[in-house]
């Protein structure tokens, strides 16, 4: 696991919700506690899909939600506290274990997470793995936390480990 303080707060946010850094990030979840607490759950309801156009993943992407995520936070106040959970979409991966050669199979992998919480004064990244498999090797754990380092200094987010 890896916990990463985000230095400049107002260009992360500002790339989080209007940018699009994100996008193809998968949504789990998230809460955002203003006047009053929202929260939202990423799962996609395939039963809302016509049978042609149903998604073939569990969660929606960060792009499909991010103007709602938006509009609950926007305003003269920032908001007291929020949370979002990010999970690495299936296809990347896949792509992630056959570019670090890696032995898993991503039917192996439950889920590669990013956490971003905002407490109100200081917004904190954190990194989890869960994989399906009994497994002692921290090589995916290892690769994963590199390749968020990687991704917020390639997209000029300013950081600090923790």
């Amino acid at each position: 696991m890896l916990a990463l303080r985000i230095l400049e707060l107002k260009d992360f946010t500002a790339k989080l919700f209007l940018g699009e850094t994100f996008h193809r990030f998968s949504f789990v979840e998230a809460s955002f506690t203003t006047f009053i607490t929202h929260t939202l759950d990423g799962l996609l309801q395939k039963e809302f899909f016509d049978s042609e156009d149903c998604p073939d993943r569990t969660y929606c992407y960060w792009e499909d939600v991010k103007p709602q995520c938006y509009s609950i936070i926007k305003g003269k106040k920032s908001p007291l506290r929020f949370k979002i959970v990010f999970q690495l979409a299936p296809e990347n991966v896949k792509k992630l274990l056959e570019q670090s050669h890696l032995s898993m199979q991503p039917e192996d992998v439950f889920g590669l997470y990013l956490n971003c919480q905002f407490n109100g004064e200081h917004l904190l990244c954190t990194t989890g793995t869960s994989v399906r498999i009994f497994t002692l090797d921290k090589t995916l754990d290892r690769t994963w936390d590199d390749m968020i380092k990687r991704f917020f200094k390639q997209q000029g987010l300013l950081f600090e480990e923790v």
